[in-house]
């Protein structure tokens, strides 16, 4: 403490460090930035984010694919026609518009995606889907995100029965018409152990889930300000890390597919950065998944490619550059940078040039290209490898998106 008048008493100096001391200990997480997690400079991590080539600022792209996301039609994986619910990597492109319009603060975009919205609450509400497995939980982001930035009761009266229902004990119906994927949950032997252990039902220890469920649970404190909904979300993820992270940091795909699968990895290191950005620093799990997180930001230094990308299989070079991992990873690393998590002279510049090599596979129309398709966990390298690289699909927007807001948007630390 700083004490800017002469005082001649010592003693009442004591008294007034004591005092300003006690006020500091009872402020928010997000003012606590005193822990050797967040000591970087912000200065410093912000001197690798700025000055970008012309076009190439995250204010620019991220207008462009936002504006982009606006104008598509609902997609359906890759197939045409209309999907019969909402798809999770549009529900993940569009918490991510929504995010990017709050960073920029482009009222004129959010009120396009709050107006994309609104026929889910009248003719298309059976696109959104019954809350029975992790892709159809994580819709609950979208409308949370709406609720946190426009107070509207209506988004939250949705989104978070589908936050409570993903604990607990899972919906029994009878059996002829009970979703498979609720049937499955009561039979599933992981599933069983992980409501033993207090974890969601829809558990099936498959790397995806680590940003599914996560996410859906995270912002659902957002919303809320429940405690319960955040120490779900550490738990679920500490579990996933103690189970699959291997001791390189990386992940396989499941514990019986024994392939770093990009994507799959993408997924867990978003889910941590995204948790990790709102865990309060007194939490006991913090220690856990930051330990995880950076080993796992270690092990893909050594991986990212002389152009800043990530490949299909993270460790096989001769793999070819997969996007939407790219995306994904980019997203962690400027993430932590920006907290103070990360040094900022090792990993800003591998986080630049991930979001230059990343926006490189953006076509005149906004679209991404080297996306892989929608993958099924399978033990089997050759099937990751000869995967479809589809242009434009959302499981690469939605990480270009997350990426131009972290890059925007000031550290929560």
């Amino acid at each position: 403490m700083f004490c800017a008048m002469h005082i001649t008493s010592r003693t009442f100096c004591l008294m007034a460090l004591l005092v300003a001391v006690g006020c500091s200990s009872s402020s928010s997480s997000a003012r606590r930035a005193t822990t050797p997690e967040a000591s970087a400079s912000p200065a410093k991590a912000s001197s690798y984010f700025s000055d970008w080539p012309a076009g190439q600022s995250p204010k620019e792209i991220g207008d462009r694919v936002a504006r982009h996301f606006v104008e598509s039609p609902h997609q359906n994986f890759g197939n045409p026609g209309r999907p019969r619910h909402i798809t999770y990597p549009e529900v993940c492109a569009w918490y991510g518009a929504l995010t990017f319009a709050n960073a920029t603060n482009n009222d004129e975009q959010k009120s396009a995606l709050i107006k994309r919205f609104a026929p889910l609450f009248g003719e298309e509400k059976p696109l959104i889907a019954p809350p029975t497995n992790v892709d159809a939980t994580v819709f609950a982001a979208v409308p949370f995100e709406l609720y946190i930035q426009t107070r509207d009761q209506r988004y939250l009266d949705l989104a978070q029965p589908m936050a409570d229902r993903q604990w607990g004990e899972p919906s029994i119906r009878p059996s002829s018409t009970r979703p498979s994927s609720t049937r499955r949950a009561t039979s599933n032997p992981i599933a069983s152990e992980a409501v033993k252990r207090g974890l969601s039902w829809q558990t099936r220890l498959w790397i995806d889930d680590m940003y599914m469920i996560t996410t859906a649970q995270t912002q659902a404190y957002r919303a809320t300000g429940d405690r319960k909904y955040i120490d779900r979300a550490a738990k679920e993820m500490a579990y996933y890390l103690d189970e699959l992270q291997q001791p390189d940091g990386l992940f396989y795909h499941a514990p019986d597919v024994p392939f770093f699968w990009g994507r799959g990895d993408g997924w867990v290191a978003a889910g941590m950065a995204e948790l990790l950005r709102s865990l309060p620093q007194d939490h006991p799990q913090r220690e856990r998944i930051m330990k995880g997180y950076k080993l796992m930001m270690t092990s893909l230094l050594k991986h990212q490619d002389e152009k800043g990308m990530w490949h299909q299989l993270i460790d096989d070079p001769t793999a070819w550059p997969e996007t939407s991992c790219s995306g994904m990873f980019a997203f962690a690393m400027i993430t932590g940078v920006k907290n103070g998590w990360l040094d900022p002279s090792t990993y800003g510049p591998p986080a630049r040039k991930a979001w230059l090599g990343l926006i490189s596979y953006l076509d005149d129309h906004d679209d991404l290209h080297e996306v892989c398709q929608g993958t099924n966990k399978k033990n089997d390298r050759q099937y990751y490898l000869d995967r479809k690289r589809i242009t434009g699909d959302m499981h690469g927007q939605a990480p270009v998106l997350w990426s131009a807001t972290a890059l925007l948007r000031p550290g929560d630390h």
